[in-house]
């Protein structure tokens, strides 16, 4: 009877919370082996390093992903404060655009990776248009081309930085360097490059003029893209809806065409 009123008793007791279950400390408190860590001067021996490994876990730290959560936290807010604290002060280097004239018709491109090193960092490569070059007539400009090589091309490379609004003319001559440790050194040899290819395309005593364009490589390029622009002579000439006459098209494409 009496072992029954217990069990009862214990059924009838209420559950304890579930920190309650565990044996946790009710007040906060620096354990004595942290508390005398604190000392710089005093080093940890084996015992005291075992004691720290035995310490009991008090529910007051994150896990590994909190702390790493955390940095990334610190990093954005890193950026903030410059962006709000920082970036103002580069208004006193601002400069207005001036658009480039026919006395600067290079364009130079370079490849920057944020200040870490890489062979490509000091590779310059100039792009500029035949049209804009000091040449003397066309026969110069045919022996330019000629001259240049697969350099050449009848539109402006997709790196190039040239507005796609640009006639394109006589085509483009792009000449890159990235033999040289400096990216100084890279760009005065392409320049120099292109003054030869100048000076020798304005010398008569050889014009080449029976000499026609090599267009191979331009036809290898479209080759290899698989677009089908090399089939039937259609590089750069894909057709449109501006080669249908206008007699065939509805009046809406009409609109649009003029």
């Amino acid at each position: 009877m009496a072992s029954q009123l217990a069990r009862v008793a214990r059924m009838s007791r209420p559950l304890c919370p579930r920190q309650s279950c565990y044996n946790i400390r009710t007040f906060t408190s620096t354990s004595s082996v942290l508390a005398r860590r604190a000392k710089v001067e005093e080093k940890l021996t084996a015992d005291q390093a075992l004691d720290l490994l035995d310490d009991e876990f008090d529910d007051d730290d994150t896990a590994s992903a909190g702390h790493l959560m955390l940095r990334q936290q610190r990093q954005v807010l890193y950026y903030l404060r410059l962006i709000e604290h920082e970036m103002p002060k580069l208004v006193a280097y601002r400069k207005p655009f001036i658009p480039p004239t026919d006395a600067t018709p290079l364009n130079v491109r370079s490849i920057d990776y944020a200040g870490e090193e890489h062979p490509a960092s000091t590779k310059r490569v100039i792009v500029v248009s035949v049209d804009q070059l000091p040449l003397r007539d066309q026969a110069a400009t045919h022996k330019i081309k000629l001259l240049a090589g697969p350099r050449w091309s009848p539109n402006p490379p997709a790196d190039a930085g040239v507005s796609g609004l640009e006639t394109w003319g006589n085509g483009f001559i792009k000449i890159s360097c990235e033999d040289f440790p400096k990216p100084a050194m890279n760009l005065k040899w392409s320049s120099d490059a292109l003054d030869r290819l100048v000076a020798e395309a304005n010398d008569h005593s050889d014009t080449f003029r029976n000499i026609p364009i090599d267009m191979r490589h331009i036809y290898s390029k479209a080759r290899k893209a698989k677009g089908g622009d090399h089939l039937r002579d259609r590089i750069h000439n894909r057709p449109s809806i501006l080669d249908f006459p206008k007699e065939w098209l509805p009046a809406r494409s009409i609109k649009h065409m003029s």
